[in-house]
């Protein structure tokens, strides 16, 4: 292997850790000499997750209330206005 072909091989590596280490969230942070790598949490992305966990449950409701006799579409309706 020339010089050439080990400095092309050594820029891909280095290309494919740092999509790598984005894709997987890792934050690099020095101390002192040592770099530690840790993931770090996604405040972002936990209200997106529990934007969709509402929106799921509202969703099974609507389709609970549209699948059902309109005796208990009425009940359905009045206490979901009762809800906060």
């Amino acid at each position: 292997m020339n010089p050439f072909e080990m400095v092309v091989a050594i820029v891909a590596i280095g290309a494919v850790a740092s999509v790598l280490r984005a894709k997987y969230g890792v934050v690099r942070r020095w101390k002192g000499e040592e770099m530690v790598a840790r993931p770090g949490p996604d405040p972002e992305a936990q209200a997106l997750r529990e934007e969709i966990r509402q929106l799921k449950a509202r969703v099974a409701t609507l389709e609970r209330i549209a699948t059902d006799s309109s005796s208990s579409l009425d009940r359905e309706i009045e206490s979901l206005r009762d809800r906060p």
